[in-house]
């Protein structure tokens, strides 16, 4: 979609539509207050039109791709809390609808330099061909020079009995590790999640652990295999600014290509692929490549304040109501570019996330006439394109206590091709959840998709993860969009414009995916949209209206909630 120079109308029959849902609502909640004291509450239907008037709007050029840190993020913002007040949800945050973030925003400038010398060679890197960096520290200018340490997958993981750090100390290196994590083995079938990725494998895991260890920095070996994406999104990404939320960072992060990474090894007379070999078997020490790193890193700093979201439903139960289940969609995307040398400069992000955040204003727009026994929360982090910040700022000062918080069910990148048969749940099995949403599904005569291996680790890829990691049951109500593979049982499965059916033009959304052509298509068929959404307000209620809260299943890594 290109800029439009004359929004207005469009703009005030998307507000029209929305306002006037809103306002259907709340005349709803009048009518129905008497019958909802005489019988138990139901899970209210979700609806296309006011789900799609959002998805409209929120993914309008008028919004600039909602950017972190940008106007059109800011216009996010406005309209959410905006029609939040309109649906009738109760303020969230200290009497109003924003939770503050506050951030910091780094870009790093072309003046910048990252040199090794190994093996009587200099080898100076060529930013976006051979290597991406950055810092994370707050600061403008960043001096490194620091000797070089293979720690294998940078791993520290005592429930694996693994440590790619033992008895040595790292403090001042700069750290070079394998992203993804250990391999499973014939002994060990199911060592680090076995096929799948596990958080140890993530990028963001290995930054964190390298600032723990006290590193100097962390440069991360690419392979489109183990990253499970190719070079250029390392790139796409270190070349815009980043974000990280206020506090202390690595003073360097960053990727090497796998190519520039074998000449550095082998100028330090070391082999890459035997050491990525010993990496595979427990007990590796970091190796000192006998080579170092100097960086000079330009960068331009910003102290950003965002803002969550969030909005309330009561409970219904006298003591339930003291607890909460969250419904959570992030509202942020890529944002506007105007140097990106392209027509479009506008990353909209209808599916990735404007179709999640309309999806929730649709089921709160349902779920305020009928309250559930437990509280229900509505929330739209920030962030999460930037490392899952907004949902990150929540639980470390959650508006609602953990300890008291039942689940978070998440929405990001929702089905806009058809109704399926089935429902995507990965990640439910983790907890009681699972159980659940298998009668949901039943109730509403759905099957529950088949799992897969999660070799992408999606589970640790969106804001649920950061309700995980505190000890929240929580999960991404998935769908054939977020498994990027098109494999859901669509119920008719047949071709649109262009001849090509639901689950082909959904695997087809793989192009789209984090570029500026993820824009609204009035002529989607939003059905399966609506059914995911209700799917997820359901199991809300089932989980609001149970007796206990859910539990984690034995063995999970994530069964304690931190207050």
């Amino acid at each position: 979609m290109s800029f439009d120079p004359n929004p207005q109308p469009f703009v005030l029959r998307a507000l029209a539509r929305a306002l006037l849902a809103g306002l259907a609502c709340a005349s709803l909640a009048c009518s129905a207050a008497p019958a909802a004291a005489s019988k138990a509450p139901a899970p209210p239907a979700v609806t296309e039109a006011p789900l799609r008037a959002h998805l409209a709007f929120l993914a309008d050029d008028l919004l600039e791709g909602r950017g972190t840190g940008q106007r059109g993020g800011d216009l996010a913002v406005r309209y959410l809390e905006t029609q939040a007040a309109a649906l009738g949800l109760q303020p969230a945050a200290n009497g109003g609808y924003r939770q503050k973030v506050e951030m910091v925003g780094q870009k790093t400038l072309p003046a910048s330099t990252l040199r090794f010398e190994a093996g009587g060679r200099e080898l100076a890197v060529r930013f976006g061909q051979e290597a991406v960096f950055g810092n994370a520290s707050g600061r403008t200018a960043t001096r490194i020079d620091a000797p070089l340490l293979f720690v294998g997958y940078g791993i520290d993981a005592p429930s694996e009995r693994w440590n790619d750090f033992q008895d040595v100390d790292v403090k001042g290196k700069l750290l070079v590790a394998m992203v993804n994590d250990p391999q499973p083995t014939a002994a060990e079938p199911e060592r680090f999640g076995g096929k799948s990725l596990t958080w140890h494998g993530r990028w963001t895991y290995k930054f964190e652990e390298a600032l723990r260890q006290g590193a100097a920095g962390i440069l991360l070996i690419h392979t489109t295999e183990s990253a499970s994406y190719p070079w250029s999104v390392p790139v796409n990404s270190f070349s815009h600014e980043q974000f990280h939320l206020a506090g202390a960072g690595n003073a360097l992060q960053g990727w090497i290509s796998e190519d520039f990474a074998r000449t550095l090894f082998a100028a330090a007379g070391q082999d890459l692929d035997r050491l990525r070999a010993q990496a595979e078997v427990r007990g590796l020490r970091p190796v000192d490549l006998r080579a170092a790193a100097h960086a000079d890193v330009k960068s331009a700093v910003r102290n950003v304040v965002q803002y969550n979201v969030a909005g309330i439903v009561p409970g219904s139960d006298p003591r339930l109501r003291e607890e909460a289940v969250i419904y959570s969609a992030h509202w942020d995307h890529l944002g506007i570019d105007a140097d990106n040398g392209k027509p479009d400069h506008i990353w909209n992000g209808a599916i990735d996330n404007a179709s999640g955040s309309a999806a929730l204003l649709a089921m709160a727009q349902a779920a305020v006439a009928h309250p559930a026994k437990r509280t229900q929360i509505f929330l739209w982090p920030c962030a999460e394109e930037q490392g899952l910040l907004g949902s990150l700022a929540y639980v470390r000062a959650p508006l609602w206590p953990l300890a008291k918080t039942a689940a978070d069910l998440n929405l990001d990148s929702m089905n806009f091709v058809g109704r399926t048969r089935d429902i995507g749940v990965a990640g439910a099995e983790r907890s009681s959840l699972l159980e659940t949403s298998a009668a949901v599904a039943k109730s509403m005569g759905l099957a529950l998709a088949a799992p897969t291996p999660d070799l992408g680790g999606a589970y640790f890829r969106a804001d649920h993860f950061s309700f995980a990691k505190a000890g929240v049951p929580a999960f991404n109500v998935g769908s054939a969009v977020f498994s990027g593979d098109g494999k859901f049982d669509f119920e008719h499965d047949h071709a649109h414009a262009g001849g090509h059916g639901s689950a082909d033009r959904m695997r087809a959304f793989t192009k789209d995916y984090h570029q500026v052509s993820d824009q609204y298509d009035p002529a989607w068929d939003l059905s399966g949209m609506v059914q995911q959404a209700q799917f997820t307000l359901n199991l809300g209620y089932a989980v609001a209206n149970a007796p206990a809260m859910p539990s984690w299943k034995a063995g999970q890594a994530y069964g304690a909630v931190k207050r």
